[in-house]
């Protein structure tokens, strides 16, 4: 049975709205831990570790910046990726990546 929503003031309806949020919040996390309950199971069973199956990623190192942006100092970028919109104007005015290497 579904509630009446139009007789609850708008107080309501908000304390409503966080308590259905935190229930499928908890709802979710307690459907992760059990999938990973069962994957550990099946991962044990075939004599495994969960963590060797899907071996675990080792997170990457920041990269030092290798170009500034000489109008704004804290604008740098580490050559990786694309081309910042300051980059792209550098070079049009004529400047080049060496112009703008740290």
């Amino acid at each position: 049975m579904k509630p009446d929503l139009d007789n609850y003031t708008l107080e309501e309806l908000t304390s409503l709205k966080k308590d259905v949020e935190a229930a499928i919040n908890s709802f979710n996390a307690r459907a992760l831990a059990h999938a990973r309950e069962e994957l550990e199971k099946t991962a044990k069973s075939m004599g495994y570790k969960l963590d060797e199956i899907f071996e675990m990623r080792k997170p990457r190192a920041k990269v030092a910046p290798k170009y500034r942006n000489s109008d704004d100092q804290d604008q740098t970028w580490t050559g990786r990726g694309r081309k910042p919109k300051w980059v792209e104007y550098a070079l049009q005015s004529g400047k080049t990546l060496e112009d703008l290497r740290i």
